[in-house]
């Protein structure tokens, strides 16, 4: 099997970052790591039971010290409240982003963050209002 001479024409690939791999301009980095998210199903009951919650227009996020030098997440999106796959998935989305976006200035907490509200008149922008609004009330 011979192999084909490279063209002059054919550029070498370049290697392109996705933003979330990319560290903000301050250097801290902003990545969703693995470290970050609630996986199993006892993290997820511990803060459950724990019984502390702040409620939104649309969310509400279950909170729980943890002994880590970092914030993780959990997302909940019931079918009951959000019938399509693609609007959950959204809801999850939106709620990711902004976690990773200011997870460095939140409190050493397991975070869960569970839809309560049907979202199905909800804009994207009220979605994001509601979840900065209580992260914000999570870190005063």
């Amino acid at each position: 099997m011979a192999v084909a001479p490279s063209s002059a024409l054919a550029a070498p690939r370049a290697v392109i970052a996705s933003l979330s791999e990319v560290s903000s301009p301050s250097g801290v980095d902003q990545r969703f790591l693995s470290a970050y998210r609630l996986r199993k199903t006892d993290e997820y009951s511990s803060v459950f039971a724990f019984r502390r919650a702040i409620k939104g227009r649309f969310l509400i996020v279950h909170y729980r010290p943890n002994e880590l030098d970092t914030a993780r997440l959990g997302v909940v999106v019931a079918k009951k409240l959000a019938k399509r796959a693609n609007v959950r998935n959204l809801v999850k989305r939106i709620v990711r982003e902004q976690f990773r976006k200011i997870r460095v200035t939140l409190p050493h907490q397991d975070l869960i963050v569970r839809l309560h509200a049907p979202v199905r008149d909800a804009t994207r922008a009220m979605i994001n209002e509601d979840i900065v609004q209580l992260f914000a009330r999570l870190r005063s």
